[in-house]
Parts: structure tokens; sequence; C-alpha cells
């Protein structure tokens, strides 16, 4: 009964849309802007609409969330005072997450910035119209309970979601709707931080958009407008509640390049235990029941012990910035050692790698925004301690560390070097601190990137060959239709003919210099090349002598239809030296030719349509 039911709610929500889009009301007010509004005028206006959408579905999903935690950390525990419901949570909050995507969602979610870069690079920007409530019903349910994620990536999913189908609502074209879903992008992460500068540059940044200075307004308009959303529904509270006064002293400066290699350390540490604990849970744990349980499990014994790895842990940020006792554990309280603090911190930086890998492994949904964040903090914090253990005269802030140390897991786990900086900036005003956060960001980039050459985002992504947009000329080639290159006027010759059969009913009436041999059933044998035949194809005498076995060739390669991809075409051209290569299709069946100067002819219009595009303002 209860299938029936939301299947109901489900299709009518569907109708709902269907009717707002097919409205008469949506196609009067389109033709009204095409007469009266131009393409520039239209896009400000859209991105200030998706700016406002943004900034509402990150205050709904930043609610949601805190609403859930108040329910779990302050009535039950706090007031009833059961500590052991920690190991409980978890399992809770992920198993109603599974729950909702199987029966409402009915679609495997997946994380949410890997999620909307896909879309980029495969689907023309395109995202379903359930990624605009799916993560808001999701992520609540998984962070709320315990989770050890972030909400930063789900609302970036579901500001992306908003402005891509948005644009396709009102008609734009694809470049138009890469730019309204940057501007979605932007709204959220502006939103839910409170950073309009951090959400342009991680737009820039993580998404690797070819954007003009031109397409800058649209997103400068929205990363506001959801920044005065949020100020409005939640206040000017940040997130880190953190004020950075103090000034920068030269003399530590050594100190912070060597928090560079550690958190560059860290970050390696965290983006290979993020890879090998997730390919643990796809591939040894095949059953999404046995997922959730080991995954859920495991993490609420991690919770029970060290209840500071629970949720988004903005809480132990704050705690680490405001130099507060952070022994906070179930069975570390007043242990006030230095180095048993030290020890214990590195123990909550690795077992946090741990705790957010299988949330995700479990069937949780979150990002990793918040987990970085809240690892830089400790090692930064971790570092200074152990500095100041060791050596005393040092007298290292620890505060200013924990800061910097965020912008050093950000660079090397995120690699976005400028939207570490620039997010800490923001969020504290630590404009002092200018030097160590672009130092420390800069090279912990770059010795990440040595060994680990793609972020968490990306790495899967590319193995598969799913993301172009970090390379312009790929991105340019891929948007080129495989189906249009192929030219199927080519004269096909069957394999039992003879050369008075190939002069008569090929040559003659092709303008084509190749042509395809076939069987019966139209299956590909070779090729016949007309310069291969030139000598003898105004001998008659041979007409009848010279069959088609005699001057075929075979093709240097083939194409495979519905399998090849431009990118694999090319290459084969590029390989075998060929102007024309011929298609097949299931079973070898001939289906036509593809010619290297129609790729390139049309390579040169997309350039062209891109420059066009980029010229709209």
């Amino acid at each position: 009964m209860h299938k029936r039911i939301i299947h109901s709610v489900s299709r009518m929500c569907s109708y709902l849309f269907r009717l707002v889009v097919s409205g008469g009301a949506l196609r009067r007010f389109i033709l009204w802007r095409y007469r009266h509004m131009s393409m520039r005028q239209f896009l400000i206006l859209c991105s200030i609409v998706i700016g406002i959408a943004g900034g509402v579905s990150s205050v709904i999903l930043k609610n949601m969330t805190h609403y859930i935690q108040y329910f779990v950390e302050d009535i039950l525990v706090e007031k009833w005072g059961i500590n052991g419901f920690y190991f409980a949570f978890p399992i809770i909050g992920i198993s109603l997450t599974l729950l909702v995507v199987k029966y409402i969602i009915r679609k495997k979610i997946g994380h949410g910035i890997p999620n909307v870069l896909y879309a980029i690079s495969r689907k023309k920007s395109v995202l379903p119209f359930k990624s605009t409530y799916s993560a808001l019903i999701t992520a609540p349910l998984t962070v709320g309970f315990g989770g050890s994620a972030g909400l930063e990536g789900p609302a970036v999913a579901t500001g992306a979601a908003l402005g891509s189908n948005f644009s396709r609502m009102v008609h734009l074209d694809s470049r138009a709707r890469q730019l309204l879903l940057a501007c979605g992008t932007a709204a959220a992460l502006s939103a839910i931080f409170k950073v309009p500068i951090t959400g342009i540059i991680f737009v820039i940044e993580v998404f690797s958009l070819d954007l003009t200075m031109a397409s800058l307004i649209p997103l400068m308009l929205s990363s506001a407008t959801g920044v005065l959303v949020s100020y409005f529904f939640m206040g000017q509270t940040l997130t880190l509640d953190f004020d950075a006064t103090t000034s920068f002293q030269l003399k530590n400066i050594m100190y912070y390049v060597a928090l560079a290699f550690f958190t560059a350390m860290a970050s390696i540490h965290f983006t290979k235990i993020y890879s090998r604990v997730g390919h643990f849970f796809e591939r040894k744990l095949s059953s999404t029941y046995t997922r959730l349980l080991v995954g859920s499990l495991s993490l609420g014994v991690l919770l029970f012990f060290m209840p500071t790895l629970y949720g988004e842990g903005y809480g132990t940020i704050n705690a680490l910035l405001a130099e507060e006792s952070i022994t906070d554990f179930m069975w570390a309280k007043g242990w006030e050692s230095p180095v048993v603090v030290v020890v214990l911190m590195l123990v909550m930086l690795y077992l946090k790698m741990l705790a957010t890998t299988i949330t995700f492994g479990a069937g949780g949904i979150g990002g990793t925004f918040a987990p970085t964040l809240f690892m830089g903090a400790v090692a930064g914090a971790t570092f200074a301690m152990a500095v100041n253990l060791v050596y005393p005269a040092a007298a290292l802030p620890v505060h200013l560390f924990a800061l910097v140390g965020m912008t050093g897991l950000m660079a090397g786990v995120m690699q976005a070097p400028l939207t570490a900086v620039f997010l800490i900036v923001e969020t504290t005003g630590g404009y002092s601190l200018i030097a160590p956060l672009m130092i420390v960001s800069a090279m912990s980039y770059v010795i990440t990137r040595f060994y680990v050459r793609y972020s968490v985002y990306t790495e899967e992504l590319i193995k598969k060959g799913d993301l172009p947009t970090h390379d312009k000329d790929k991105t340019i080639l891929d948007d080129i239709d495989v189906e249009r290159i192929i030219e199927r006027d080519f004269v096909k010759v069957p394999v039992d003919a003879t050369l008075g059969d190939i002069v008569r009913d090929a040559i003659s009436i092709s303008s084509r210099n190749i042509f395809p041999v076939v069987s019966r059933h139209n299956h590909l044998r070779g090729v016949i090349l007309l310069d291969d035949i030139r000598q003898i194809m105004f001998q008659s005498h041979l007409y009848n002598k010279v069959k088609v076995e005699d001057v075929m060739v075979q093709a240097p390669s083939v194409v495979v239809h519905g399998e090849d991809s431009i990118t694999d075409i090319m290459h084969k051209f590029q390989k075998t030296s060929a102007w024309n290569l011929p298609v097949v299709g299931y079973h070898n069946r001939y289906v036509g030719f593809i010619s290297k100067s129609k790729v390139l002819s049309i390579y040169r219009e997309k350039m062209l349509e891109h420059k066009k595009e980029h010229e709209l303002f």
C-alpha cells in the first residue's frame, strides 16, 4: 500500500513539473523574452533567480540537518543521557537514507560534485529533475544521524540541478545551461558558508569551466544573491566562528613550510584511503544490506569511542580555533598530558579519514568538504602541539596553525588551492595570514599532485574517461556527435563481384575513391581503393577475370558504431594515418565511413560556436 502511495505522489510531482514546463504562461513568457530581452539581459535575470533558489536550497539543507542533530544530541543524548545511542545513530540514519533512495528517489544518487562534473562532461550539463530534491532529503538523514560527512557536496549538487533544470525549462542552449548550472553551484556554496568570492572561485577551479570575464557577471550576481538569502534566513553568523586578528610572525615561516609537507602527506593518505575503502565496499561487499551492516556498525563503533567524529565536525573545528580542550572522548576526559593530547589528535585524524570513507561506503549521502576542513584543523593543531612539545621555545599559536592546516588539506584533497585560501580568508577575516595561507596551500597542492594526480572528485571519472572538461580541446572534440559525422553515401561492392561490376555499378556512379566490400548479409569484408585499380579499370579484357578478392584490401582500422567515442576515433586516425575509416555495427555489419577531414571541419565549427557563445555578453 505504502509503495502505491509513494508512486502516486512521485507521479503527481512529475506531472505538476511537466504542467509548469508546458504551460501556456511559460510559453508566452518565452516569446515575450525573445521579443523584448537580449540574451545578456535574460541570463542576468536568470542568474538572480537561480541565486535565490540555490540559497534557499542550502538553507533548507542546513536547517533540516541541524533539526535532526538537535533531536539526536540535545534530546536523546543530553536529556536522556544515553551515550550508547551514538552506536545506533549511524545505522538509523544510513538505513533511512537507503530506504528513501530505494522507494522515493528510485535511482542511485552518488556523490554530489562528481555527479555534476559528469553532467558537464557527458550530459551537456543536463541533470535529472530528481537531483533538485534528492540530496535535500538524504543528506540530512545521513549527516544528522552521525554520518561523518559534509553538506557542501549535496548543496552543490542541488544548486547545480536547479540551474540545469531551470535553463531547460526556459529553453536555453547547452552553453547557457552550463553557465546557469555554475550559477546554482556558486549560490549554494556561497549560502552554506556565506562566502560569495569562494563560491565563484570554486566553480572556476573545480569545474574548470571555460568562462570569460563577462560571464563572471551572472556568477557574481548568483553568488551574492545566495549569500543574501542565507543572511535573511540564518543571520550573519559564520560556520567557522573565528576572527583571525593575530598577526603573522615572520619567524614562524619555516614551520608553516613544514606544515605544508605534513598536510600534503595527510592529503595523500586520505585520498588513498578514500579510494581503497570505496573499492572494498563496492567490489568486496556486493550486497547493499551487507554494505549497510558492515559500514554502519563500523561507524557506530568509531562514534561511540570518539563522538567528535559525529556529523560535520564544525564544533570540533571551532573548539580547536578557540584553543579549547580537545580531549572530549568517552574514555579520555581529563587527560591533559601534552603527549597524550598529541597522540589522540593523530588518532582522531586517522579515524576521521576512515569514518568519512566508511560513511560513503555504507550508502550514506554527503560530501568531503567538511571532513577535509576537520582533518586540516586537526592536522594543523597537531603539528603545532607536537612542535611546542619538542621545542617549547617555538611557542607556535595552535589556533593559527589549525586555521592554516585547513587550507593545506583542502588544497591537497580537493586540489583547489585558491578555493582553500579564499574560504579561510572570507570566513575568518584572516587577511593578515594571507602569506602563510598561500604558501601552505600552494606547496600542499604541488606535493600532493606529484604523488596523487587526481582529486577525490575526479579520480574515478578520469579513470573511466568521463571527465574531459579539464582538457579544453578534448571538451570541444567530445561535443561532436559521432552519428553526425558518419557518411553513408558510399557505393557498396558485393564480395563476389568482378572488375567489370566494379567499373559499371560503382565507379561510374560514385564520386568517391573508396568502396566498401560487403557480403550478401552486409558484413564488411574489405575496401577497394580507386588508386589500386586505376591502371586496370580501362582494360576491358580483364573485366571478367579480375575478382574483387584480387583487388580489395583490409581497412587499416574500423570504427565500432555505438562503442568508439570521438576520442577513440581520432586515436585510430592518428595511429593509422588514414583519411577514411569504415564504420561497422553489430557482427561487423557495414554502416558507413568517417573521414578525418569532416571531423576536423566540424571541430572548427564547434570552436567558432564556443567563441560566439563566449561573446554572449
